[in-house]
């Protein structure tokens, strides 16, 4: 170690006396020159193209190594030359100052871009997880890092990059990303309410779960509510919902509906929320009912109720196969109709509803259902002209999909096969 230190700390050689030694030496002193910062611009350039891996990684770490030399390094074949390359490229560029950023050489953001671009994903990661934080970067290479198909590539930017706009991000969103890039949306430091309701309306579990889980998240009451719709069947989410900073009375209650016993006496201990509501949700923990129900039943709480009732009134009071005919002579069997089925589970509005605007039989609806393939249940709501968002609905809380499973919207809300896909996945059913 010391005889390291002290050759580190001798007198340069010059260039004569590092040439000579390449020519006299073998590979043993070409790698200690590869490795030196002292080494002479040209023997570095050289070197690049020495046939020994070891020494091309060696340059391609060394920072004193002149740019024209790591253009060539860049398209090096061995994986590990690039690997070190984009780790020295990655670590210089965010670095630099404004002035070192004007007189950089044009051919540093080049191997930057071409890194960037590496036919290896491991390659493209480092690179997006030292650009992760920089906001001295082009943002076409982060754009273009946010938009790789590949999580370990695309997560640190999505997650961290200050020069993603919230339009970047909703783009993102609706090209139909998968859990790992979403998740790392949905972690970024105060999301913005626009990106948080796309993330949200994805229902993708792990991506919610990873939104719920960021308090600093800007969640609207509608973007919440919705959340809340679907999180019954979906436990990952019960925590994060009861933890959340702010939650509305109503939304406490219907939370409460839910989750586990231990949950709803964390509920009770909430400080935002109303005192009577706390002792009714602390009685109905003691006689193990329904914590909603309870609540709802209790004379004292009319007048805390009655505002929920006017503000959305039931559309289908007597339930059932009646009130979906109903509904559908009257030109009323519409999105709204079938999710308030959904929310209260009256399964055979929601058959018979289904059948009508089809035109299958409630048998093969009960069955499409019952066998619950998240492809044709989706299919189904397509033929009944329901929409992504009430098909998301239908497989989550009625066909009991897993989270993990199911077929979520393209841009958010857009149906995810194409018509030809959806006619013959019916197909499969008749």
């Amino acid at each position: 170690m010391l005889k390291n230190l002290l050759s580190r700390m001798a007198k340069p050689k010059s260039y004569e006396q590092q040439r000579g030694s390449l020519e006299k030496d073998g590979t043993k002193e070409r790698l200690r020159l590869a490795r030196r910062e002292d080494t002479r611009p040209e023997i570095l350039y050289d070197l690049a193209d020495d046939d020994v891996a070891e020494v091309r990684r060696a340059i391609a770490s060394n920072p004193s190594t002149p740019r024209q030399a790591d253009a060539k390094l860049v398209q090096d074949g061995d994986e590990r030359v690039r690997f070190h390359l984009a780790d020295k490229i990655g670590t210089l560029v965010p670095e630099m100052s404004a002035l070192q950023r004007e007189k950089a050489e044009e051919l540093t953001i080049t191997v930057l871009r071409e890194l960037a671009a590496d036919q290896l994903p491991k390659i493209r990661a480092i690179v997006s997880e030292h650009l992760k934080a920089a906001d001295n970067v082009p943002k076409d290479i982060v754009l273009q890092l946010a938009k790789d198909l590949e999580d370990i590539v695309a997560a640190p930017v999505l997650q961290f990059s200050p020069l993603l706009s919230d339009q970047d991000l909703l783009a993102i969103i609706a090209a139909g990303r998968e859990s790992g890039a979403l998740s790392a949306i949905a972690k970024r430091q105060a999301v913005g309410g626009d990106v948080a309701d796309a993330v949200a309306q994805t229902l993708d579990p792990k991506a919610v779960g990873a939104l719920l889980a960021n308090d600093s998240a800007q969640l609207r009451e509608d973007t919440l509510d919705w959340i809340i719709d679907n999180a019954a069947v979906v436990e990952p989410w019960h925590k994060p919902l009861v933890q959340w900073p702010s939650l509305s009375d109503n939304a406490v209650r219907r939370i409460a509906g839910f989750v586990a016993t231990s949950l709803v006496e964390t509920l009770c201990n909430r400080n935002d929320i109303d005192a009577n509501t706390a002792v009714e949700l602390a009685k109905a923990v003691k006689k193990n009912i329904d914590p909603e129900k309870a609540v709802e039943a209790e004379p004292a709480k009319a007048e805390i109720n009655e505002p929920e009732k006017q503000e959305k009134p039931e559309k289908n009071e007597h339930g059932g196969k009646e009130a979906a005919s109903s509904l559908f002579k009257d030109g009323g069997l519409d999105d709204d109709a079938l999710q308030d089925a959904i929310s209260t589970g009256d399964r055979e509005f929601i058959i018979h509803g289904l059948s009508l605007k089809s035109g299958f039989s409630t048998n093969l609806v009960d069955r499409v259902l019952t066998v619950a393939r998240p492809e044709t249940v989706t299919a189904l709501a397509w033929k009944a002209d329901f929409s992504m968002r009430t098909a998301m609905q239908l497989q989550l809380r009625i066909a009991r999909v897993r989270p993990q499973s199911m077929l979520n919207a393209r841009n958010g809300i857009d149906y995810p096969m194409t018509e030809a896909e959806l006619k013959k996945e019916l197909k499969k059913v008749k």
